[in-house]
């Protein structure tokens, strides 16, 4: 039970099982940091918005999707969170679809499949789970994989696999919208043709509400459960890790920061796994992993603000376009530099923190492993493997942040004409922009440089809800923890100078200027998309299936059981349920008619073939004679019925009209 809890709220009566809330300081925590980037964004879509269609639809489900996040995180059972998971999917999916161009309705169609799909798969989940528990509380599932006596009772012989089928279900539903792998496909499309403001909230906020599912499945119901947490490390490394690589790849200042919000989700989800293998020393990872989420929420606040600005004033967002825009622009140089060191993970920056916490906790784990205290799926090798994969994902960081802030404030721009128009453009976002983003910026080092006062605090407030242990002191600043930042900062310089600055950019054509004066490497080098077109997840497999593969089968198996039914029938239409046969099969009449018939047909040619004069005349079929005459006296006999029987009506009618006058007279 969470002793940490300020407020419970039961409505019941609405949606059948009533909704659930508590308050508690994690609870408090994201509701404040959910209220705090809406306000962001809400001034900063003030000026962003201005020129847009249907504004009053855009902030009509703004609001309507705070309120759905709010209720996300505020709820205290699943269902309850089910109703307004839903609620927040389908609200947010108009800011996607906000300007109704083809490409931002593609990708609208990709973001709701995505919501739909894994909100019936929770759905279903949620079902399960009720089935076997007679419950979907959190309080109440609290330890119910590794407590055999919860799942005494229920009915079912193996309730642990059925546990597990239910939870992989929720799993894939809050997976789906925190955009892990493999169903993270709606981020890097979703992202770059969506507003900005709204951008920074898909990625900072509304993907929480994704990890607070899943952080509930691991901090509740699998709570110490070393094989949910091996589960959920080997998803989080598998987005970490193919974030990072598609944002380096990426040439849209939006989709790179939108694939960076894979890999960082991933960065989370690796803290929540390792949490469930070190069991009962949980404490730095659950720490590491809620500080990493607001850690993001407030960098993504930030970056994807920043961008919007850029957007706003150039409307293009690709890095050849965009490039020297922020030369001379050293406000939102120093609000998008703040960003990026934090999500770099630079120490006195706050992502360094975070970082360094679920650093920390692998390397724990890795030395539990070697002491012989802890056993499990993963070998020293294994987490050896983790470990160095976390660091480079953390210089993949480095490289496409640096990629980004040298293309944007320090590079020329290609065009001289069009950097000479960057350059003279001084206002390029209103007062209210300018103070709401330089507070978001603000933030970030002030986080950083105090993490004891700050970032501390928020983890104690969260341990009761998240079932934390106590974290011993880390020092932050020691050289051992240091040491972790500088190789992925060493990796992700590697990776800028050797990858980024060679392969992923293409010489000119074109090296001089107009005068023959010679242009320097920036101006006759572009920035080149070399990721295969072809190795896109949406288009190379979930289309093909969803779009072809799917109805081409269903119909096929449809067809069959179809002809299988009609099949069936027939054979037993000729075996055992086969009509008898009928000897004689009348057309007309009926078999007194037809008996005398035949008896006058008979006596009739009996007279003919004997009779001395011997006529030519026309032969008489009784058999149809008699059937007329009797069509006839079945006809007139109906008629006489029918006749009585109005008689009778309107007799009937005028007795009732008599009696009537009768009663009214006297």
């Amino acid at each position: 039970m969470n002793d940490n809890i300020l407020q419970t709220i039961d409505i019941s009566g609405i949606c059948g099982m009533g909704l659930h809330m508590q308050l508690d300081g994690f609870r408090l925590l994201y509701c404040a940091i959910a209220t705090f980037m809406w306000i962001v964004s809400t001034v900063f879509s003030l000026e962003y918005m201005a020129h847009y269609k249907n504004k009053g639809r855009y902030y009509f489900f703004l609001i309507l999707t705070y309120f759905a996040t709010v209720g996300v995180f505020l709820s205290a059972d699943f269902y309850t969170t089910f109703i307004f998971f839903e609620i927040m999917s389908l609200a947010s999916y108009v800011w996607v679809a906000q300007d109704e161009k083809p490409a931002s309705m593609r990708a609208a169609g990709t973001y709701l499949a995505v919501a739909v799909i894994g909100g019936l798969v929770m759905l279903m989940g949620i079902f399960l789970l009720y089935d076997m528990t007679g419950t979907v509380n959190f309080d109440a599932l609290i330890g119910l994989s590794g407590n055999a006596g919860l799942l005494e009772g229920t009915g079912y012989d193996n309730a642990d696999r059925r546990l597990w089928i239910a939870a992989i279900c929720l799993l894939f539903g809050f997976g789906a919208k925190a955009g892990a792998f493999p169903m993270h496909i709606w981020l890097p499309k979703a992202h770059p043709v969506a507003p900005a403001p709204a951008s920074a909230l898909l990625s900072g906020i509304l993907t929480k509400a994704g990890v607070f599912g899943v952080l509930v499945l691991t901090s509740y119901i699998f709570l110490g459960d070393s094989s949910w947490g091996a589960m959920i490390l080997i998803i989080a490394v598998c987005t970490m890790f193919l974030g990072a690589v598609l944002a380096l790849f990426s040439t849209d200042l939006k989709r790179t920061l939108a694939c960076s919000s894979v890999s960082q989700i991933g960065f989370i989800l690796t803290g929540v796994g390792m949490s469930g293998l070190l069991g009962e020393e949980n404490g730095m990872a659950l720490s590491g992993a809620l500080l990493h989420m607001v850690n993001h929420s407030l960098l993504k606040l930030v970056l994807f603000s920043a961008a919007g600005v850029v957007f706003m004033n150039i409307h293009s967002l690709n890095l050849n376009d965009v490039r020297g825009f922020g030369r001379k622009k050293p406000l939102l140089n120093a609000i998008f530099l703040m960003g990026t060191l934090g999500i770099g993970g630079m120490p006195l920056w706050n992502g360094y923190i975070s970082k360094t916490l679920i650093h920390e906790s692998i390397v724990e784990y890795t030395h539990l492993l070697l002491e012989g205290h802890m056993t499990g799926i993963f070998s020293v090798m294994n987490m050896k493997t983790i470990e160095w994969l976390f660091l480079i994902s953390g210089g993949f960081t480095v490289a496409y942040m640096t990629k980004l802030y040298v293309c944007i404030f320090i590079e020329k721009n290609a065009d001289a004409a069009k950097q000479e128009a960057y350059d003279s453009k001084k206002k390029y976002m209103n007062p209210a922009t300018c103070i709401s983003l330089v507070t978001a910026a603000a933030i970030l080092p002030v986080m950083g440089f105090t993490p004891g006062f700050t970032m501390n605090k928020m983890a104690e407030a969260a341990a009761g809800f998240l079932h934390a242990s106590e974290m011993e002191a880390v020092k932050y600043f020691s050289f051992g923890n240091i040491k972790g930042a500088i190789i992925s900062i060493v990796i992700g310089m590697a990776l800028y100078f050797g990858i980024v600055r060679t392969l992923l950019m293409s010489r000119t054509s074109n090296e001089k200027k107009a005068g023959g004066e010679s242009t320097t490497e920036a101006d006759c080098k572009l920035y080149v998309d070399r990721w295969p077109k072809w190795l896109d997840l949406e288009n190379l497999v979930y289309r093909p299936v969803v779009l072809y593969a799917l109805p081409f089968v269903g119909g096929v198996v449809c067809r069959v059981l179809d002809s299988l039914v009609d099949w069936i029938v027939v054979m037993l239409r000729k075996t055992i349920y086969r009509d008898s046969p009928i000897i004689v099969e009348l057309t007309e009449g009926n078999a007194i008619t037809h008996m005398l018939g035949s008896i006058a047909n008979g006596i009739a040619e009996f007279m003919r073939r004997h009779s001395a004069k011997k006529r030519k005349k026309e032969q008489v079929d009784y058999i149809h004679k008699f059937a007329v005459e009797y069509k006839a006296y079945s006809e007139s006999r109906l008629i006489i019925a029918r006749s009585m029987s109005f008689g009778l009506i309107m007799f009937c009618l005028g007795l009732l009209i008599t009696v009537a006058y009768m009663f009214l007279k006297n």
